[in-house]
């Protein structure tokens, strides 16, 4: 199909696909007595569909190496899905617009060290994809009724580089 080069991930370049959940110029204050410092509403949880609810869950991802064939995309008409990392460790995030049912414009962000992504809703993107080493992700997304996944299978694989 083509060859997508991975970018450093920012939040203007992720706004078309949601946010970047980081500290770095987040509204935040003090708590517990100062000894804390809340960093507040660092992405809008989507729910929709009948009897929705978030869930928290932990993922543990095994490494993919690069360059990537990416085969598979998928979204979630029903509900956003945040990533956060527990690790430094390096991992990506590949998105795409939609065009009439279709990803296309796919692009792959490389998160720096505590950064991660709260993918919008009906957003298409890659499946989970650790770097180098297998790695754990706070995921917060929607439990409840209904089909909240769609996969898109491309005839041609993507490759995804430095």
């Amino acid at each position: 199909m083509g060859t997508i080069v991975v970018e450093p991930l920012t939040s203007a370049a992720f706004a078309p696909f949601g946010q970047v959940i980081e500290t770095a110029g987040a509204h935040h204050y003090p708590i517990n007595n100062g000894m804390t410092e809340r960093y507040h509403d660092l992405a809008r949880v989507e729910l929709g569909g009948v009897h929705a609810r978030p869930l928290i869950s932990i993922f543990r991802g095994e490494p993919y190496a690069l360059p990537l064939s990416l085969r598979l995309v998928e979204r979630h008409p029903l509900g956003s899905q945040a990533f956060y990392p527990l690790s430094a460790n390096p991992w990506l995030v590949i998105t795409a617009e939609d065009e009439a049912g279709t990803p296309v414009r796919l692009r792959a962000f490389q998160p720096a060290p505590g950064q991660g992504v709260n993918i919008a809703m009906n957003t298409w993107h890659g499946v989970l994809t650790p770097l180098d080493v297998a790695s754990e992700y706070l995921v917060v997304d929607r439990g409840g009724e209904g089909n909240n996944l769609q996969e898109h299978h491309f005839a041609e694989p993507w490759t995804i580089t430095r």
